[in-house]
This record gives C-alpha cells, structure tokens and sequence, in this order.
C-alpha cells in the first residue's frame, strides 16, 4: 500500500477512517510526503502539542501578496501566536458574543419569514450560507453589496485538497481568490486608518499588547481566516444539524418540546458530522506518533472526522445521540489553536435551529434527493439541502 486509499463516498468517509484507524492509524503517504494521523488520542496529540507539531505552514513567506493564512493565528506559533490572540481575544469573549444574539435571531427571522409560507427550500442557499456571512460582514465593517464576493473568496479557497497541489486550475482559482480578498482588505484596512469605525478592523487597528499592534499582513491574515472560518464552518454546522436530526426518528419532536436538549444536540453534530475534517501540522522535531518515527520538517494530517468516531474514545461512535455525555469531540481543535469563534459559531447553529425547529414543523429533507458534498477534504458539508415542512395556514 503506497497511498491512501481513495474516500468513494465523499458523504460518508466514516468507514474509511474506521478502517484506517484499525489497519493504519499513522500513515505515511510515499505519494505526496503527507503522514495521516487517524486515532483520537494521536489527533489530540498532534493538535494541542504546539512545540512539536507546529503550526507554521512550510515553505510560505507570509510577506507575499496571496499568502492570505501565513500569518494569521491558525499558521502561528508561541510567542507571537499568543499575543496575536490576545489582541483579537477581545471581540469573541462570552458577553460580546452573547451581545450579538438578539441581532442573530432579526437575522434569521428575515431570512425564514419569506420561505416559511411556502414549504420549501434549499436550507443552505435560504439560511446557513447567509446567516453567518451577514453576521461576520456586520462584525468586520463590510458593506452588505460585497457579501456575495465574500462567498465566492470562501468557496474557492475551501475548496482546495490541501495540502496536494497536483490540480492547475484549482490553483490559479486559489491564487486569484487570495489576490482579490488581499487588495480588498488592504483597502479596507487604509480605509478604517483613515476613517475608524465602530468594527472589528477598527478595534484590530487600534489594539495594543505588550506595546505591539498587528502588522498589516497579520491583519490581512486575521481577516481571512475570520472570513472563512466564520462563513463556511458555521453553514456547514447547521446544514449538518439538519441532516442528523432528520435522520433520528422523533427527535426534531423532542427538540422542539424541550429546548434545553439543543446545545447537547449541536455538541453531538460537531462530533458526528464535524464541520472541519482535518488539520495540517508540521514536525518541528523529530518525534514518535505511535510505533512511527516522524523526521523533522515531516508534514502531518491530523483527522478530526476520524478522532470524532473513534471507538476507544466514544461509546457507539457510529450512532449519532443527541444526549450524549461525557462528549469530548474535537471539532473546534484543541489545546492553544483551539477555535476562537466557537462561542459565535455555537450561538448562531442555537439560534438558527431552535428557529428552524419552531417554525417549520414537519421538516424533512426531500426524499431521495441527491446529496453532494463541498469539494473539500478539509470541510464536510453539503452544497445544497432542499427540505419541504408543513407551512402554516393563514
């Protein structure tokens, strides 16, 4: 076996990560020089180690125009990683975020109030793409009339199969997404210098720690990063939301009878449909991961997806149960790396499918309509979820 083997079924990689946690839990690909990390206590090794799986993309030189993610918080390591989180820290402290419910829950009422009537949509189109672009367009000072450009920067770079790089047009596609999104930011930024504003790129401008401000690529980097890991995680929480409690025979009944049984049901869908599938580390020593002696430099795979159904660390890894407790998934990272907008990403899924639940009785999604996920091996979603309810009578 010189490679990994193929996923066939792009929607249901979950026997394929079964077997390779049981035939091959760290595997090196001769292929592309990647290692692959299967196992929950491996994963949360690589991710929360930062001294020796770093964070730091190799080879990139974050002074380039395009390499948007070089030095943002997700490509950094200590010390600079913990002060670049302490400036942006602020904006995403349990009371900011709680402040921003009841414009969250205007939000969806404005996009479900339309659709409600007529008995049907497509869920990720009609609600889970546009709620958290809206809402992190508000946050960042973005004009409503660029927010389809938002969408299409996200799109494309989360589309990438990183890290190969064997497709030629996919990365052209990436290069000028990353382009555009950095002249756009750079004005906006020049913008805010010039004129600041009550928003986050204001705030980020005139923050100090330690005596120090952010650089202007580590600004353009956090915008991206905001940008999409705002947008494309949290559409993908709640279309995967609605494709669990569709699938469990009587629960959107339960849900909808006892409201506090939801944030233990959003838990159990970030552990069995994790938004973010895999994360990309780099060996900064040389180190062991299970019998595998891992070189210095080596780059690693760590899969989340995987570590979420792993059987030595969940009781019936493959059921999806809405209750479940203790629920220890690693969906949002773990250790310093751990996911800033998890508070934010957890309070709109809330908002958005208590809505849903109240509001649209009788969901389901269509029958046998033809599901196809992103094109991603890093993101788990689907690109459409058409579902029909009963719409009430006027």
């Amino acid at each position: 076996m010189t490679h990994i083997p193929a996923v066939e079924q792009p929607l249901n990689p979950f026997p394929h990560y079964e077997s390779m946690r049981n035939d091959a839990p760290v595997f090196y690909d001769q292929e592309t020089g990647l290692w692959h990390v299967f196992r929950y206590e491996d994963v949360q090794r690589v991710l929360s180690e930062h001294a020796t799986f770093s964070s730091r993309m190799a080879g990139e030189n974050p002074s380039e125009t395009g390499q948007l993610f070089a030095a943002s918080l997700i490509n950094t390591d200590p010390p600079r990683h913990r002060q670049l989180r302490s400036l942006v820290t602020q904006a995403f402290t349990p009371r900011a975020v709680e402040a921003l419910a009841p414009r969250i829950s205007q939000i969806t009422d404005e996009l479900l109030s339309p659709v409600a009537p007529a008995g049907s949509m497509d869920l990720i189109e009609e609600l889970a793409y546009p709620l958290p672009v809206i809402v992190i367009a508000e946050l960042m000072g973005i004009p409503a009339a660029d927010r389809e450009r938002f969408k299409k920067w996200s799109d494309v770079i989360v589309s990438q199969t990183r890290p190969t790089n064997d497709q030629e047009s996919g990365e052209a596609d990436q290069s000028g997404a990353h382009r555009e999104m950095s002249e756009y930011f750079m004005a906006m930024i020049e913008e805010r210098r010039r004129s600041p504003g009550n928003d986050l790129i204001s705030n980020l401008l005139a923050a100090e720690i330690e005596g120090q401000r952010l650089s202007v690529v580590e600004l353009l980097g956090f915008c991206a990063l905001l940008l999409v890991a705002g947008n494309e995680t949290t559409t993908n929480l709640i279309g995967n939301a609605v494709l669990c409690f569709t699938e469990e025979p009587g629960l959107l009944e339960r849900l909808a009878a006892d409201e506090s049984l939801l944030p233990s049901a959003i838990e159990e869908v970030l552990r069995y449909r994790s938004p973010v599938q895999s994360m990309y580390r780099v060996a900064a020593a040389a180190t062991t991961v299970g019998e595998h002696s891992i070189p210095a430099g080596a780059p690693l795979v760590a899969w989340i997806g995987s570590a979420n159904r792993d059987e030595r660390q969940f009781a019936h890894p493959a059921q999806f149960d809405a209750g479940r407790s203790p629920n220890r998934h690693l969906a949002f990272g773990q250790g310093i790396h751990f996911c800033l907008g998890a508070p934010l990403a957890r309070l709109e899924a809330r908002i958005a499918l208590q809505a849903v639940i109240t509001r649209l009785p009788g969901l389901a999604v269509v029958p046998h309509a033809r599901l196809e996920r992103m094109e991603s091996t890093i993101i788990y979603g689907v690109k459409a979820l058409p579902v029909t309810w009963k719409p009430a009578h006027r």
